[in-house]
């Protein structure tokens, strides 16, 4: 956050937010995004049921809040977090809800990359603007033709040879397996879905969500406003990118991300770094009080279970 706010006049970021903000906008976006995490409750509910049973509303969508708010103390927490939190409460193998965790998320980047390839067809100009300004490709082209990286990789896979015919004779190995026949029941649920198309709609649904979140944050600013959903739609896309690195809720990298694309649509940069400030804030609240809801409602419904 220091790295990308470090050159900014903070004085003329407080003077853009006292122009005036419509939180009603900032409140919209926070109930449609607890839409999207009670819709990626009911996926996940339906990816679980085929290898252990249907595990209650309550408990799954509370693990959820959790999850999200764990990545926001340790980068890709989360995803273990709820694991742990349904498995402790629900009775169920945390290996094989690790294994529907990494299924939702490799649908995930394929949505990704199809809202990525949205935005390259309907805003090429723009996107391609944005990659020339923002992306310098020469430390990895430098990467891949050094001779060192490929004796160093030779090394490895040979040090890996070894080490796999040592480990595959102990005890330790046998649990692993053990624990890796689980994980993989658990990425395979996907073929045993009931309601295939429910499962469908669930995907599209967090997705269309989770760009509303963005965009009708555009109208709780003067100076976003008559911004059109084309214009959301790349700021939610290239902000996603900013989230895939490993930093607590994208923070920083979503602010860099969403400054630039507005930047791109004539925003100034102390505007844009206003409504990146506001909006991730703003989102990251409703995550911070769902997850503290979360832990203190949990033990407490599942008392009688205990």
């Amino acid at each position: 956050m220091w790295f990308v706010y470090r050159n900014y006049d903070m004085q003329e970021i407080k003077a853009t937010l006292s122009r005036g903000i419509n939180y009603w906008w900032l409140f919209a976006s926070m109930v449609v995004g607890l839409l999207s995490h009670f819709s990626r409750t009911i996926r996940w509910q339906m990816l679980i049921e085929p290898i252990e049973k249907k595990t209650r509303i309550t408990n799954t969508f509370l693990a959820v809040m959790v999850g999200y708010f764990a990545n926001l103390l340790i980068p890709r927490m989360g995803e273990i977090s709820r694991c742990g939190v349904l498995s402790k409460y629900e009775k169920i193998s945390v290996s094989r809800l690790i294994g529907t965790v990494v299924v939702e998320r490799l649908i995930d980047v394929i949505m990704l990359l199809f809202c990525l390839l949205l935005v390259l067809v309907l805003q090429f100009n723009v996107v391609s603007d944005f990659l020339s300004q923002n992306t310098d490709m020469s430390g990895i082209k430098n990467i891949c033709t050094s001779i060192w990286t490929y004796v160093i990789l030779i090394t490895l896979i040979f040090i890996f040879r070894l080490f796999k015919k040592w480990f595959s004779k102990t005890s330790p190995y046998m649990k692993l397996k053990g624990l890796w026949a689980k994980f993989a029941e658990g990425f395979l649920a996907i073929k045993n879905i009931k309601n295939k198309w429910a499962f469908i709609f669930h995907t599209i649904f967090i997705w269309v969500m989770y760009f509303f979140m963005i965009y009708v944050c555009f109208f709780a600013f003067d100076f976003t406003s008559h911004l059109t959903p084309l214009v959301g739609l790349s700021a939610f896309v290239l902000g996603s990118l900013g989230m895939v690195a490993p930093v607590q809720g994208g923070m920083g990298p979503w602010h860099f991300m969403v400054i630039a694309t507005l930047g791109m649509y004539g925003i100034a940069k102390e505007e844009g770094a206003a409504f990146a400030l506001i909006v991730w804030s703003s989102i990251n609240a409703m995550i911070v009080l769902m997850g503290i809801i979360s832990l203190i409602v949990l033990p407490i419904i599942n008392k009688k279970n205990a």
